[in-house]
């Protein structure tokens, strides 16, 4: 361990609690306060060593006009990776007060692949500006996958590779990595990719086949010519399905015509799954799946709103089946008394089994292949607890209100709304993804309210003929 890293090791332990792993108030206030009082020496002595992960959670932590101003204090010493660490609020926050040439000289040091994180979220103006000011090479570079649509593999990747011809040996490889320089080379690579003339994507070579080859091997005798590889345009969900099924840490990127672009490392793939069960989480609760903690308090506001709104109107939908039962809820208060628990365990059951079946369309469990299956599952899930809790909740009701026909009722009810809210819990959400319509946005309200008449309209209805019959 060297003499720096030894020193600064303790300095980093002293943003974390080392029990739980939160960030200590007291380190984020000493920080605050060295800002405040724009001690530059003081900033740089508690936030230098942070590694770029807890250097993005500290400036989360920090107020908003504090965090330019961190950057500021730093200078050359702040990591500009660490804004990749942080929401996209945050990161526009910050982005908004650097200068343009700090920004150009933060894109030299950054990977491709982070210094279009943090391109897509300037100005067009701004981003024009900061691409000017680099090097001809890195702006094409860079240009290049911002054209790219947002969320696909040009965005993803990285565009520093090590690519060799085929014609080379391994000796010859391992000798091209000695005498390259380090900034040359990729922070981190796990192969090597064997290319034509034309840029060709031919196959590769992993580092450890290199190491135990013969000095002498050609690469093109140890390479694995039928490597998977992606296009520049595939959606970035599709590529982590890639490497979560063939347990991938990296895969090439190609173009139209098979020429090698760039790679794809893991550790972008697990930003991207991340991303995207956040976003699945918040929209089944429907809230904006862009929403974070760092949002202002008007926008978070506005954003929830109009998905409450929109579940108002399913509400009176449903207060609207109680409406039309009126004569018998005067009669009975029982009735009154026992619809919400129908309606209530009926939309717990739909829950369940739209939650299983949003995560299944997501993750590609759940086809035309096997959709029949899945269906006549759930059916008979739903089926099954429904008389189970029938059985459980009407004997419950005749003993409460000493009334066996109430019972009954309670119980037939109970089965058919648990029934209609599994049925309804994986047919709208697949209706939708057929509809191209994302079901963890949609589905929740649409199931709520499909099981709320459901389970208001089969209790009174059933309620009602067993008046009329009594």
């Amino acid at each position: 361990m060297s003499q720096d890293h030894e020193k600064s090791a303790p300095l980093e332990r002293c943003f974390r609690d080392e029990e739980t792993g939160e960030p200590r108030a007291d380190f984020v206030a000493a920080v605050e306060t060295a800002i405040a009082a724009e001690d530059a020496d003081a900033v740089r002595a508690l936030v230098a060593p942070l590694h770029e992960a807890d250097l993005g959670a500290l400036i989360e932590l920090l107020g908003h006009e504090a965090r330019p101003k961190l950057v500021e204090l730093m200078g050359a010493e702040f990591d500009f990776l660490a804004l990749t660490e942080v929401g996209e609020t945050t990161r526009e926050d910050i982005l908004e007060e650097v200068p343009v040439e700090t920004l150009a000289e933060a894109m030299l040091e950054l990977e491709s692949d982070d210094a279009v994180a943090l391109l897509e979220m300037l100005e067009p103006k701004e981003q024009a500006q900061v691409l000017e000011a680099l090097p001809a090479h890195e702006r094409v570079v860079l240009r290049r996958s911002l054209e790219a649509a947002e969320g696909t593999a040009g965005r993803l990747m990285q565009t520093t590779l090590v690519a060799v011809p085929p014609f080379w040996t391994a000796g010859e490889v391992l000798d091209f990595f000695r005498a390259t320089e380090p900034d040359v080379l990729p922070d981190n690579f796990f192969e090597v990719f064997v290319v034509d003339p034309g840029y060709r994507l031919l196959g590769t070579v992993f580092l450890d086949a290199l190491v135990r080859a013969h000095p002498k091997t050609l690469v093109e005798d140890i390479m694995q010519a039928d490597r998977r590889r992606v296009r520049f345009d595939e959606e970035g969900e599709e590529v982590a399905r890639m490497f979560e099924r063939y347990n991938l840490v990296s895969v090439p990127v190609v173009d139209e015509a098979e020429r090698l672009v760039g790679v794809i490392t893991i550790d972008d793939v697990v930003d991207v799954i991340q991303e995207a069960a956040s976003e699945e989480i918040k929209a089944l609760g429907g809230v904006n799946p862009h929403e974070e903690l760092t949002d202002s308090f008007w926008w978070i506001v506005r954003s929830r709103f109009v998905w409450l709104f929109v579940n108002l109107g399913t509400a009176f939908l449903a207060a609207s089946v109680l409406k039309s039962f009126e004569n018998q809820l005067q009669q009975m208060v029982a009735l009154a008394v026992l619809a919400p628990i129908v309606a209530s365990q009926g939309g717990n059951s739909a829950t369940q089994t739209m939650t299983v079946t949003v995560r299944a369309l997501a993750t590609r469990q759940l086809s035309r292949a096997n959709a029949l299956r899945i269906i006549f599952r759930e059916l008979g899930t739903g089926a099954l607890n429904g008389a189970a809790f029938g059985l459980i909740t009407g004997l419950v009701a005749a003993n409460w209100f000493e009334n066996v026909g109430l019972g009954q009722v309670m119980a037939l009810a109970m089965l058919t709304n648990l029934t209609a809210g599994a049925l309804g819990g994986i047919l709208v959400p697949m209706l939708f993804d057929r509809l191209n319509i994302d079901p963890a946005v949609s589905s929740s309200a649409f199931v709520t309210t499909v099981t709320d008449v459901t389970g208001y309209g089969s209790f009174l209805g059933i309620a009602t003929l067993w008046f009329r019959l009594g």
